[in-house]
C-alpha cells in the first residue's frame, strides 16, 4: 500500500465528528480522503454517515463490499472496501473507527496510525445529553463503560483532548493528517 490510513476513534460524544469535519475543510487541496461510514441508523445529528437498513447492511456484508465492519450499541457499522484502491493509489484516508475494532483493522492495515480522540466526562456527558439520542440513564451506562485498548508496539498513537475549544483539538489533528500525508509520499 502506498498510502497512509489514519484511524479516529474514541468515546462517544469526545467530538470526533466535528474534528473530521474541521479537518475536511483544511486539507482539500491535498491527498486526503474521508471514508464514509455506513451506519444501520437514520442520518443525522451531526454525524456525517451513509444509514443503511439492516437488510442492506447484512447485504453488503455478504457481497464483500466493507472492508472494515464492526457492531457496537445494537448497530453496524463499515467502511467500504474503496478504501483499499484509495490507499493503493497513494492517498491518505481518514476513518472514524471503533476502540473495540482496533485489533480487526491492526490485523488488515498493520501501519496504520491511530488518533484517540478524548474529552472530560462531564463533556461527554453534556454533548451526549444534547444529541437527545438516548436517556438520561442510557446516557450514563455509555459513560460508565471505560472502553479499554491496547496498541501493539510500534504503532503510532495520537491522543487529542477535544475537550475545549474545536479550533485548538481541530489544528492538533489537521497537523496529523498533513504530517500522515507527508510520511505517506
Amino acid at each position: 500500500m502506498n498510502g497512509r490510513l489514519i484511524y479516529v476513534m474514541g468515546p462517544s460524544g469526545a467530538g470526533k465528528d466535528a474534528l473530521l469535519g474541521f479537518a475536511r475543510q483544511r486539507v482539500r487541496n491535498e491527498p486526503v480522503l474521508f471514508a464514509h461510514r455506513y451506519i444501520t441508523r437514520p442520518s443525522g445529528n451531526g454525524e456525517d454517515h451513509v444509514a443503511l437498513t439492516d437488510e442492506e447492511f447484512a447485504a453488503r456484508s455478504a457481497l464483500g463490499l466493507f472492508a472494515l465492519e464492526w457492531s457496537s450499541h445494537g448497530l453496524r457499522y463499515g467502511i467500504g472496501i474503496e478504501l483499499d484502491a484509495w490507499l493503493e493509489r497513494g492517498c491518505t484516508v481518514v476513518i472514524n473507527g471503533s476502540r473495540q475494532h482496533l485489533k480487526h483493522t491492526l490485523e488488515r492495515y498493520p501501519a496504520v496510525d491511530v488518533v484517540h480522540v478524548d474529552a472530560a466526562p462531564h463533556v461527554l456527558a453534556a454533548r451526549l445529553g444534547a444529541r437527545a439520542r438516548e436517556s438520561a440513564e442510557q446516557v450514563a451506562a455509555r459513560l460508565a463503560r471505560q472502553a479499554p485498548f491496547s496498541l501493539p508496539d510500534g504503532v503510532r498513537l495520537t491522543t487529542i483532548d477535544n475537550s475545549g475549544v474545536l479550533e485548538d483539538a481541530g489544528r492538533e489533528f489537521v497537523d496529523v493528517v498533513r504530517g500522515a500525508v507527508r510520511y505517506g509520499l
